[in-house]
């Protein structure tokens, strides 16, 4: 069932199916009404489908609800945007169940303070959960036809007339019920992260365990389901991107609001069927601190250079004093999962978005390199710097000024009525997922490009302020022409520079500097109406789009090179191995960053080989929770693969790499995007 999946089976059979909303009713019917009516739509019509042999059921088979849109139309078009960058409260929902969700949005109605706009985010809500029980009767009428044939379906459709209608009593319930809401909801095309799976299942395995109701074998089997039924999408149409860009996350391992730690068996089936299946659809991140055990250290390394950048790492301990240090209640904070990418966010109480800011364009435009490339005379480094640091000042002010419209002024802004049920405090506040409903609303002003801005700031205060090679002038002009004439001085700088991601103190000083006017900036507005701004650093593959804006940089590379992504360093200027790149990020104060910022390393495969890779591997790991980081993705993997594989795709149809906050197949991903991949530097063994 695993290779029918991987191989694009299902997702090749996605349909289009006509459905459509009247421009009439636009004009007069309130839009989240008009959007509810369009999910019991979708509910009614969308076609079923129940492989033989699978032992979860549900199915998003609508091709436009992986557009990002809810796949119904108006006037030819997708009527509405739909929503990401979230992880939804799958954990509360399954444990009140769609009868207790039911029970709280009609004794809201009951109440009398609720406003207009209140009255139709509930009715709509109330029509969203109708449509979800007549989409379970679709399936469960389907089942009792397949289980007259054969009794092998007796058992699915005992699970589905209790759930998720129902709280779940069992694992096998439990697993079920967190499929089929999440599998509705992005049947409607909404694409949220699934969250902290072991968290929320683990204990009814546990339980089941200890009555004899089921074998850690058969929850195995299980969990294998679930991982495959993610795969439903492979094989539709896809962008530059890749294939698994859907935002379906998990989140593993740490502790929860009180402080215990959830890691459970649940924890290592996760990672056993990783191992097994290979299958990428899932992108998994383990939180993992300075007391986390050994033995979990051990099998999330063992995983990781089996390759594919499947498993990543939060330290939870740097990303809770960050959450903290912004203003979060500590249970919150403890709580923390991902948008689906990962940026983070607290589970099921969040609105949430991202503002990205080229801080390397800033500093660009600041010399004159491009912009109104106005040749601005700089005495010293200093005046120089101040400049720049006037023109960061300026952008994150224009942010802030954005923000205070957030999130109306947000591209995916939609009525919202199905993600509002799934969102904590939509019911009790009588407002939607995007109007202020949800327990946090917040955009985070992301800085990028910031080890290239490091880079190019430290060149630039060496070759022109100390050692006085060129002037700023001369350098200016010298990189208007993409360094024509100057091919010597631009090699003098890339083999004598020591910059960011090699532990190099003066290289590490000017970068942290940088993300410090940066942070102070944010910082001077934490919240104003009503949304939250927490910092963070990304670049989310826009280094690829952004290339052909940014010229020549002053350390050493040409103009339409592809530079650092999100907070690694920039390709090939890393020349001292992996934790000497751990140790410049960690160098980074990243608990000033409570939107996060992602490390990305390649090591060569046969680097972690035996029992001494893995050991190396689990210091590395061990070593990145020390020094304080927030977020790093490894990938095992050479480019002499990555190579043959962009030349001959066919032989490699599922070999998987980390692209930011997800995975994709390779042979899936542009041309552009696959050399992004290849030019990461590779990394000596740890």
């Amino acid at each position: 069932m695993a290779e029918r999946a991987l191989g694009g089976e299902w997702g090749r059979s996605l349909v289009d199916l006509p459905l459509e909303i009247s421009a009439d009713d636009l004009m007069v019917v309130p839009a989240e009404i008009i959007y509810a009516r369009a999910v019991k739509m979708i509910a009614e019509n969308a076609p079923l489908r129940i492989v033989p042999g699978e032992m979860l059921v549900g199915s998003a088979t609508l091709l436009g609800a992986t557009c990002h849109n809810l796949p119904v139309y108006c006037q030819g078009r997708f009527a509405y945007p739909s929503t990401s960058h979230v992880t939804l409260g799958f954990d509360w929902v399954m444990k009140l169940g769609y009868s207790g969700l039911r029970k709280m949005v009609n004794e809201r109605l009951a109440c009398c303070d609720l406003d207009q706009n209140g009255l139709d985010l509930l009715n709509a809500m109330t029509i969203c959960l109708d449509a979800e029980a007549i989409w379970r009767g679709r399936y469960i009428d389907l089942l009792c036809e397949l289980a007259s044939e054969s009794g092998r379906y007796e058992e699915i459709l005992r699970t589905l007339q209790k759930v998720p209608e129902n709280p779940p009593t069992t694992f096998r319930e439990a697993i079920q019920s967190l499929w089929f809401m999440f599998a509705f909801l992005r049947l409607c095309g909404n694409l949220s992260g699934i969250g902290r799976i072991d968290e929320m299942l683990g204990p009814y395995l546990a339980q089941d365990i200890a009555a004899g109701i089921i074998t850690i074998d058969e929850a195995r089997e299980l969990v294998a389901h679930f991982w495959i039924k993610g795969c439903e999408w492979i094989g539709c149409p896809v962008g530059e991107s890749g294939d698994a860009q859907y935002y379906q996350n998990i989140v593993l391992g740490g502790i929860n609001a009180d402080g215990d730690d959830v890691t459970n068996d649940v924890t290592y089936l996760v990672l056993d069927v990783v191992e097994e299946l290979g299958i990428s659809d899932f992108p998994v991140a383990v939180r993992i601190g300075a007391n986390t055990p050994d033995a979990l250290l051990r099998r999330i390394a063992d995983v990781q250079r089996r390759g594919g950048g499947i498993v990543s790492v939060y330290g939870e301990e740097t990303v809770i004093a960050g959450l903290l240090r912004f203003g979060y209640r500590l249970d919150e904070a403890r709580r923390f999962a991902n948008d689906g990418c990962w940026e983070v966010q607290v589970p099921g109480a969040t609105c949430f978005g991202y503002h990205p800011i080229d801080v390397l364009a800033l500093l660009q435009k600041t010399i004159g390199v491009v912009g109104d490339r106005e040749l601005s005379s700089y005495p010293d480094f200093e005046s120089l710097y101040l400049a720049f640091r006037e023109r960061l000042s300026e952008a994150v002010a224009a942010f802030h000024k954005m923000a205070d419209d957030f999130p109306r002024n947000c591209w995916t802004w939609s009525p919202s009525p199905l993600v509002s049920l799934f969102t904590m405090d939509c019911i009790e506040r009588g407002r939607s997922y995007y109007d202020h409903g949800a327990r946090y609303t917040a955009l985070a002003p992301h800085a990028s490009g910031l080890s290239d801005t490091g880079n190019s700031l430290q060149a630039i205060k060496r070759i022109v302020y100390e050692d006085r090679l060129i002037s700023i002038g001369e350098l200016v002009e010298c990189l208007r022409s993409n360094w024509e004439g100057q091919e010597p001085l631009r090699r003098r700088i890339l083999a004598r520079e020591e910059f960011y991601g090699n532990d190099a103190p003066e290289a590490d000083a000017v970068t942290r500097r940088v993300l410090g006017d940066f942070v102070a900036f944010v910082e001077s507005v934490r919240e104003r109406n009503g949304t939250l701004r927490p910092a963070g650093a990304s670049t989310f593959g826009r280094e690829i789009a952004w290339r052909t804006d940014r010229g020549a940089i002053a350390a050493g590379r040409r103009a339409g090179e592809v530079l650092a992504t999100n907070f690694s360093p920039s390709p090939g200027t890393d020349t001292h191995g992996p934790t000497s790149v751990i140790r410049s990020y960690c160098g980074m104060d990243l608990s000033r960053l409570p939107n996060g910022a992602a490390l990305e390393l390649k090591l060569l495969p046969e680097d972690v080989e035996g029992e001494a890779g893995l050991d190396a591997m689990v210091a590395l790991l061990r070593g990145f929770v020390r020094l304080g980081g927030f977020y790093m993705q490894v990938d095992v993997v050479s480019n002499e693969v990555l190579r043959d594989a962009q030349e001959n795709p066919d032989k490699y149809p599922n070999l998987a790499v980390r692209i930011a906050g997800w995975s994709a197949r390779f042979s899936t991903l542009s041309r552009e995007w696959q050399d992004m991949i290849i030019n990461r530097t590779q990394q000596a063994r740890p």
